[in-house]
């Protein structure tokens, strides 16, 4: 096929740009070869990306091996836990914009023929998918892979993790446990390198790389300290020359249907909320826009399988033992929802599945007939507070409160809001209203995993709601709705909302409500003035002004 990097390798009016890469110490023979970007997001801080320098070095080897010549080229990455619940956190979704510009400007400015994308956490995955869609060459993702589960002290009891410690420090404040044993945890609950250990959002998001078709098998869940996951970047690599050679490109890929079997798969392995936003935005880039309407049909139709932490006791890892997202995928064909007109890396989704034939195990994948639930884990509301939608982990919510009544609490910060919980102003029966947090509000959007996780350590989360306008970490569980949009910095009626409202959150019927008048809602609006941006310069002024809402997946065009 017609090589992109020919433009800049052959030719005599070319020497010049010979002449540079002969200063990168590659050879005349070398430049006959495909030119392949490795796009890296390792670095020192964050504990997903510290070990991708490994993984790099195997993707490169295996672009060698099949007769390719790799370039490694790095961008940023934002940890979610470290940023949490403070002005880091207005950053972590912005990052997702800059990761997809820099991968444009990256690629198309050194006109390479494929690329190998190398993420792992929140807003990498997604940010590298935006840009590949928008490069649209042959390309492969493999991810570092995600990080064993620790341990409570014996050995004995469920799994630990990050949220371990959200939760924990909560419950210190509570008084139902003491310092020292919120330090053990805090020394054991990330043993690994790699990406937090349940179905958060970057595990949730590098499973679904595989759904869509443009990760090999494994990409989401091997570990990231097995010595699997280096083969795995070594096929990666040696993958991405095939698809060279096939002209198979990124939008070939992740097609209308592979965005259909992503939203089907999310459904059934119980992601988390922060995958619709995500897929909305890349379904927009691929050119196949989807909305709040599907991600609900989807729900009703799609069973839920595999219940992980933190909707369930189970790691990660236990997915892997039993063979995975294939397997995942193997149970929803046979009720009929994988559309095989899809294309994966590894070839038609035919073939991809009649090769992934491993059954269930019933246990940590439920069969196809024997479902955690006959519908999905993820569930939309709309209503007059949330018009154009919001969302909720629904497989994360105690039965007792698929459907509550109460007094709104009403806050216009993240830090408002918690300090009220762990003042103990916060009591049962309430519904906490976190607002002016949205994608223009916040700016950023930003994650409300210590709210939520201050609701769980306060002993509430089966007598307390939380609606906002913010977004949730993966490990959020509980009656907490997020991305209700339209948002409050735009008008959206969660502004209205006065201290002491009755609000309805009926998960199970798919309604947020405000139980107030039309009338007086019509009064109170005539009064709204919007609020003044929180950041008039920076990244965060320019993300404000071109931010779409959460229905549409925060999306910057």
């Amino acid at each position: 096929m017609h090589r992109r990097s020919e433009a800049v390798t052959t030719g005599v009016a070319r020497a010049p740009h010979r002449s540079l890469f002969k200063a990168d110490g590659i050879t005349d023979e070398e430049m006959e070869r495909p030119l392949v970007a490795v796009f890296n997001s390792r670095n020192d801080i964050i504990p997903g990306h510290n070990n991708l320098d490994k993984i790099a070095e195997a993707v490169k080897a295996g672009i060698y091996m099949a007769g390719g010549v790799p370039f490694e080229i790095s961008t940023i990455g934002v940890c979610d836990g470290i940023a949490m619940n403070h002005d880091g956190m207005h950053y972590s979704l912005v990052s997702r914009e800059t990761i997809a510009d820099s991968l444009e400007c990256a690629v198309r400015g050194h006109a390479f023929d494929a690329f190998v994308c190398i993420p792992n956490c929140d807003k990498i995955v997604p940010g590298m998918l935006l840009g590949a869609l928008r490069v649209n060459i042959p390309t492969v993702f493999v991810s570092g892979g995600p990080m064993l589960a620790g341990k409570q002290p014996g050995g004995c009891g469920p799994t630990t993790d990050l949220n371990t410690l959200f939760d924990g420090a909560a419950a210190v404040q509570n008084g139902t446990m003491t310092e020292n044993e919120l330090k053990y945890y805090e020394d054991t609950a990330c043993p690994t390198c790699g990406s937090c250990s349940g179905m958060f959002t970057a595990n949730s998001m590098n499973c679904l790389t595989e759904a869509l078709g443009i990760a090999l098998p494994g990409n989401g869940t091997v570990p990231a300290v097995y010595s699997e996951r280096i083969r795995l970047a070594k096929h990666a690599g040696m993958k991405v020359m095939e698809l060279l050679e096939r002209g198979v490109c990124a939008r070939d890929i992740v097609s209308e249907a592979a965005i259909k079997n992503a939203m089907e798969c999310d459904m059934a392995f119980g992601g988390s909320t922060n995958t619709v936003l995500h897929l909305t935005a890349i379904a927009r880039e691929a050119g196949h826009p989807i909305t709040m309407d599907d991600w609900d049909a989807a729900s009703a139709r799609t069973p839920h399988l595999v219940k992980l932490q933190p909707s369930g006791p189970r790691p990660l890892t236990d997915l892997y033992e039993v063979g995975g997202v294939p397997v995942v995928m193997h149970e929803l064909d046979r009720l009929g929802l994988i559309d095989r007109s899809a294309v994966t890396c590894m070839g038609p989704m035919e073939e991809y599945l009649r090769a992934c034939t491993k059954p269930a195990d019933g246990e940590v994948v439920r069969a196809h007939d024997n479902p955690f639930s006959p519908v999905g884990a993820l569930r939309v509301l709309h209503g007059n507070i949330a018009p154009d939608g919001a969302i909720v982990k629904k497989s994360a919510v105690d039965p007792s409160m698929l459907c509550h009544t109460g007094p709104a609490r009403c806050f216009d910060s993240e830090e408002e809001a918690c300090a009220a919980i762990n003042a103990g102003k916060i009591v049962a029966g309430d519904v906490v209203v976190i607002r002016y947090e949205g994608p223009k509000g916040g700016p950023g959007m930003r994650e409300m995993l210590t709210p939520t996780s201050s609701i769980v350590g306060m002993g509430l989360s089966k007598s307390v709601a939380l609606i906002t306008d913010g977004r949730f970490s993966g490990a959020t569980k509980g009656p907490a709705v997020g991305h209700v949009s339209p948002e409050a910095a735009a008008g959206g009626p969660i502004a209205l909302i006065e201290e002491g409202d009755s609000v309805t959150v009926d998960i199970e019927g798919g309604a947020l409500t405000l139980n107030v008048g039309d009338a007086e809602l019509e009064r109170r609006r005539a009064e709204w003035t919007p609020p003044a941006p929180k950041h008039d310069h920076g990244v965060l002024a320019k993300y404000a002004k071109l931010v779409s809402s959460a229905d549409k997946g925060a999306y910057v065009s």
